[in-house]
């Protein structure tokens, strides 16, 4: 019993000291927020304070809505950023090609009339620069965050004052009310598996090629899984008139333009007319859907979401997988998986992706019954026969997959891995490359080898950790009995091992207070 009392009180107060030191982090943040600079000046430049647990700011606009700072992504990664603070919602962010640890002494410097992300650490490399995003841009005087979110680069010579480079053109997933969406542009998931983009009177999301190597690289294309059209019912979209534009309205909906005036296409939200005067975004998501929310004062409250339906979902079962609707159930072409949650060829079944020895290891795999749900976003031939379209896809490396329908002769030919499969009637007949679990881990960089190294490592540290305090309880535990021997032979212990007094029962901790005056 005493024991166990003494390891609850030891628990007890790491859990406090490891709150404590949380709050303390945030309250030193969020101190640091309110002394951001509102405008950088030529010269400037701040480290990396690595002290900050998740943001770290340095310029904030007006109303002290938004900041620019450090921002820390997936646990250990470095990144620049335009912050929503109220929620803490990145709206916009650098992504550097490399990304530095969090824990490096990277720096962002004004200089040349340029912003730069720098890695001290890796020789002043340079992670980020606004220049290298924008070769066109000329060189600005100061930096300043608008009320709009827009971080802008403005010149402020007479001869040509103004803005030289701005966030609002260079969207990472997230465009926002009033920020103008152009087809020199394009939303990407963090990962960059989707995008969006403009085409000359639609948007669409797309399903992004995959990192691979060799003719797999080479080969792969972009899928179409959603489009829309404009309608044009206000205003036409004329050939020849300048690309259009999209941007989402105060009013909650998307709108395309291709001059100013009444739009092409109004995409309505659910709080359309409605009245709804609040902060609006757009985000494609790293599931791969499309979304719409305001700021409510409080939270992010959804207003629109593009694909409703799991099987036109990319995300829902993934690569080489066929979706059953409406139920949204994944089944593996192969039946085979790569040991985690994807679909992988059997091992005893291997080709090449051309058809010949070289393109990687890839099973041919047929199914009978299965379509892509996004076929009517997908070219086709016509063929004589399931196998005169499959002929034409064995041996094309920049094929992966052929499905036949008996009913209209169409032969749809995917250049791109099979995903967005549904099942269809039995007069469709599909035949499909399927990567190998070996070409599957390689074109990950060897993802699946190093997630089972972690788990091997944090297992041997939870063993050391778990040998080293059962060393430290039996050599506490035997000076403590080697102490109750002696006090027994004064009678000063009672039945139970415990000394008598206000101590005894402890099994409430409610007199435990924690303050959140921290400072850090």
């Amino acid at each position: 019993m005493a024991a166990r009392i003494h390891l609850v009180r030891a628990v007890m107060f790491v859990a406090a000291a490891a709150l404590m030191a949380s709050f303390s982090a945030a309250a030193g943040e969020g101190g640091a927020a309110a002394t951001a600079q509102q405008e950088l000046r030529r010269g400037f430049s701040v480290s990396h304070d690595e002290s900050y647990s998740q943001f770290q700011p340095v310029l904030a606009d007006p109303t002290g809505t938004f900041a620019l700072g450090f921002l820390r992504v997936n646990t250990t990664m470095l990144d620049l950023a335009v912050l929503h603070l109220p929620s803490a919602f990145p709206l916009w962010r650098a992504i550097p090609d490399r990304p530095a640890p969090w824990s490096s002494s990277a720096s962002l410097t004004f200089n040349d009339g340029g912003l730069a992300l720098i890695d001290r650490a890796a020789n002043n490399k340079v992670l980020w620069s606004s220049t290298a995003v924008a070769s066109s841009a000329s060189a600005g005087d100061r930096v300043l965050l608008l009320n709009t979110s827009n971080l802008q680069i403005q010149t402020t010579t007479s001869a040509a004052a103004g803005v030289v480079w701005q966030s609002f053109d260079y969207p990472s997933d997230t465009i926002v009310q009033g920020q103008n969406f152009t087809s020199a542009a394009a939303l990407y998931t963090s990962d960059r598996r989707f995008a969006m983009r403009l085409g000359s009177n639609y948007f669409a999301l797309y399903i992004e090629p995959p990192p691979s190597s060799g003719v797999a690289a080479a080969t792969s294309a972009a899928a179409m899984y959603l489009k829309h059209t404009a309608l044009e019912a206000k205003a036409q979209i004329v050939a020849g008139g300048g690309p259009i534009y999209a941007r989402v309205e105060p009013d909650g909906f998307l709108a395309m333009y291709q001059k100013e005036g009444p739009p092409a296409d109004v995409l309505s939200f659910d709080t359309f007319n409605r009245g709804v005067r609040a902060f609006r975004r757009m985000t494609l998501e790293p599931d791969g859907n499309l979304r719409a929310y305001f700021w409510d004062g409080t939270r992010w409250a959804l207003d629109y979401t593009a694909i409703t339906e799991p099987c036109e979902l990319p995300t829902t079962c993934g690569a080489y997988a066929v979706c059953a609707q409406p139920t949204g159930r994944c089944e593996c072409l192969a039946n085979a998986t790569d040991g985690g949650s994807g679909c992988a060829a059997p091992a005893a079944v291997v080709s090449s992706l051309c058809g010949a020895t070289t393109g990687g290891l890839y099973g041919a795999v047929r199914r009978q019954g299965v379509e892509p749900v996004n076929k009517e976003l997908m070219g086709f031939e016509r063929a004589a026969s399931a196998a005169d379209c499959e002929a034409r896809c064995e041996r094309n490396c920049s094929c992966w997959g052929a499905v036949y329908s008996n009913g209209t002769g169409y032969c749809y030919l995917m250049d791109y891995p099979a995903q967005l499969l549904v099942e269809g009637d039995e007069r469709k007949m599909g035949y499909f490359k399927v990567r190998s679990m070996e070409e599957e881990a390689a074109a990950r960089g060897g993802s699946g080898s190093r997630r089972a190294k972690a788990a091997l490592l944090a297992v041997g540290v939870a063993a050391v950790v778990a040998a080293a305090a059962f060393g430290a309880y039996r050599v506490w535990e035997r000076r403590r009995r080697n102490a109750m021997d002696a006090r027994r032979q004064l009678g000063a212990v009672d039945d139970e091992g415990l000394s008598p007094g206000p101590y005894k029962n402890l099994g409430s901790f409610s007199s435990v207070e924690l303050t959140n005056s921290f400072r850090r």
